[in-house]
């Protein structure tokens, strides 16, 4: 199926319930949970894509494994 196909089956699905507006907010909760999903998917994505990141994400691992790590307030990482 193209794009636009599933874009119009979408909303073939979406009109059958539109009418029914407890449908609707759960529609559109689980359309934000998988969209939630598909950024993290991106986002991590991204990083590995990287060599120098995915060292420095092993090193902390290595760090925190051997104590090395601390923990930090948002106020320290945003000063």
């Amino acid at each position: 199926m193209t794009a636009l196909q599933l874009n119009a089956e979408l909303f073939r699905e979406l009109s059958l319930i539109a009418e029914d507006e407890t449908l609707m907010q759960k529609a559109v909760k689980y359309l934000k949970k998988l969209t939630a999903k598909k950024q993290a998917m991106d986002e991590t994505e991204y990083i590995m894509s990287s060599p120098a990141m995915v060292e420095i994400l092993r090193q902390g691992d290595e760090d925190i494994k051997n104590g090395r790590g601390r923990v930090v307030t948002l106020d320290e990482i945003w000063k």
